[in-house]
């Protein structure tokens, strides 16, 4: 995919842009081939709502960032609180403001397990919530100890 099938270059370049950062935990069926069914409906459903993104899944931890325009993600957001697959959807940072795209390319990208410390790691570095600094330094430590996937099947 490529910025063309979204609206015109120049109303890309400076769309109003909401975008949300969560983390959940994964339901113990939850594995790499019904990571791979949700990234195959994300590509199809997320372009036809012109929302782009990523999502790392690794060790039980599913993290997302999504960005579109501000009905559309929180209609997909909603859905996400309701799906079997997610446990205890924790909303990290939410904004809106005009900018790229950060993800132009990607309606919705897999990003490898091996990358989820960094991720983690990055998100709590610029945690402004100390709540959510909280979870994801607990994230981080329960990846450290090899508990989350544990903890995903509770």
């Amino acid at each position: 995919m490529n910025d063309t099938d979204y609206p015109d270059d120049d109303e890309a370049d400076t769309a109003l842009l909401y975008n949300v950062v969560y983390c959940s935990r994964a339901s113990a069926d939850v594995d790499d081939a019904a990571v791979a069914r949700i990234i195959e409906t994300s590509r199809r459903h997320n372009r036809e709502r012109s929302i782009t993104g990523l999502l790392v899944f690794g060790s039980g931890i599913f993290f997302q960032w999504l960005e579109g325009p501000r009905e559309q993600v929180v209609q997909l957001m909603a859905l996400l609180k309701t799906d079997s697959r997610h446990r205890e959807v924790v909303p990290l940072s939410e904004s809106e403001e005009v900018r790229e795209r950060l993800f132009s390319d990607w309606d919705m990208e897999r990003v490898s397990p091996d990358d989820i410390r960094h991720v983690l790691e990055d998100a709590l570095e610029s945690a402004e919530d100390p709540r959510h600094a909280k979870v994801l330094a607990l994230l981080l430590e329960h990846l450290d100890s090899g508990q989350l996937r544990e903890l995903s099947a509770a």
